[in-house]
């Protein structure tokens, strides 16, 4: 088998869709030998909004410290072993093959085949083992409580700010959503979590005091350091991150924080693409809460300048919340499908756009729609999904793009 052939297979079993129950995982991670060795320090992250960058933050300051870090994310922006890191570099082709047929044959003798999350989790902690990781950053990938990422055990709880997302698998309330995110506390381990809503606050508080793992709210943004990462929220994920560090008995020296902090690379958040003739920022800004803060930031860098926004989005989104918040950021609307099976068509886009929107335009895909968008003086927007700003991250640096729907 090649390895676009064993990327073909693993992709096919996107088909199983989602499931979501530990009783799986637990059972592939045990089979394939991935849990983490005794000793091996692992965070784990949960939220609706700054998980990545909270991840990538840890990871960075972390490495900065000498300490040898695994990183597990997800959806990956354009090339499927983005999702899996070891002191910061992607996982190679040959090594990703390699698991990949491995773990192929053992789904084969399973009587419930595995999902398409739940082999790339012990694709990573398999070769988290191989790499002698001393310290484990996990990214839930929906919810916590049956998340796939929750099978592994944790040292260390982390909780970004919860808002409404993913309601038709985890409730539709705040507190609904809340319970399921505060489902990746532990037993006596610590807690690290964002100011949140107060619904959110009061869950979190009671899963906290039923585990007995002692419970601590980040109350103040990190300042006084430089951040690669932009925005006024980041300072905040910047304080979870070194609280997370700390709660999981790591000292910290000043020179690594400000190196780490200072070199933190997460692309697809407010990102600048360098461009000959236009500023073009990427942002997946997928939900109303993260629509919000894309605004504040655009105002702040870009004050009294308005954008050619370019957007898609997937189903099962707010979509119309989330154009609500940027249709103000535009001077005109670009719409396009996005490359996922669970793309949204025209139809569905312009009947999400509010009455203050200004002059919207389809076009039949991406590349012609930054086409058009060039035409214009204004700074572009590429914003509504991470599937999007993967495709236009492809674009722009002329690579191959691996469409996902997980």
């Amino acid at each position: 088998m090649t390895y676009p052939e064993a990327i073909q297979w693993l992709f096919s079993t996107q088909l199983f869709g989602i499931k979501l129950g530990l009783e799986g995982p637990r059972e592939l991670l045990r089979q394939y030998l991935a849990f983490p060795a005794s000793g091996v320090k692992v965070i784990h992250v949960a939220g609706t909004n700054g998980k990545g960058s909270t991840c990538a933050l840890i990871d960075s300051v972390a490495r900065a410290s000498g300490i040898r870090t695994g990183l597990f994310t997800s959806p990956h922006l354009i090339d499927y072993r983005e999702r899996i890191k070891v002191a910061g570099v992607d996982i190679s082709e040959d090594d990703c093959l390699r698991h990949l047929i491995a773990l192929r044959s053992l789904c084969e003798s399973l009587e419930t085949h595995p999902t398409f999350f739940e082999i790339t989790l012990a694709l990573a902690m398999r070769y988290f083992a191989e790499k002698n990781c001393e310290l484990i950053v996990l990214e839930t990938g929906m919810g916590g409580r049956l998340d796939a990422t929750t099978a592994v055990p944790a040292d260390v709880a982390v909780i970004t700010p919860i808002g409404l997302d993913h309601m038709q698998w985890l409730g539709d309330t705040i507190a609904a959503i809340a319970a399921e995110k505060a489902g990746i506390i532990c037993e006596g381990k610590p807690v690290i979590s964002s100011p949140q809503h107060p619904d959110a606050a009061r869950v979190i508080e009671q899963h906290a005091n039923e585990r007995r793992a002692k419970l601590t709210v980040v109350s103040e943004p990190l300042l006084g350091y430089s951040l690669s990462l932009i925005g006024s929220h980041q300072p905040w994920n910047a304080a979870l991150a070194l609280a997370s560090l700390h709660a999981a008995g790591y000292t910290l020296r000043y020179d690594a924080v400000s190196y780490g902090l200072a070199h933190t690379h997460w692309p697809g958040r407010f990102e600048k693409v360098a461009s000959p003739s236009h500023t073009i920022v990427l942002d997946g800004a997928h939900n109303p809460h993260a629509a919000a803060v894309l605004q504040e930031t655009w105002h702040q860098q870009f004050p009294q300048q308005k954008a050619t926004l370019l957007f898609s989005a997937v189903a099962s989104k707010d979509v119309s919340g989330v154009l609500d918040l940027l249709a103000p950021l535009a001077e005109r609307i670009l719409l396009c499908p996005v490359d996922s099976p669970r793309a949204l068509d025209e139809e569905s886009l312009r009947s999400a756009l509010p009455a203050h929107a200004p002059q919207t335009t389809w076009h039949p895909n991406f590349a012609q729609a930054l086409a058009q968008a060039r035409e214009f003086d204004a700074p572009i927007l590429i914003a509504g999904s991470l599937y999007l700003v993967g495709q236009a991250r492809a674009h722009l640096q002329g690579t191959a793009f691996h469409a996902t729907s997980q």
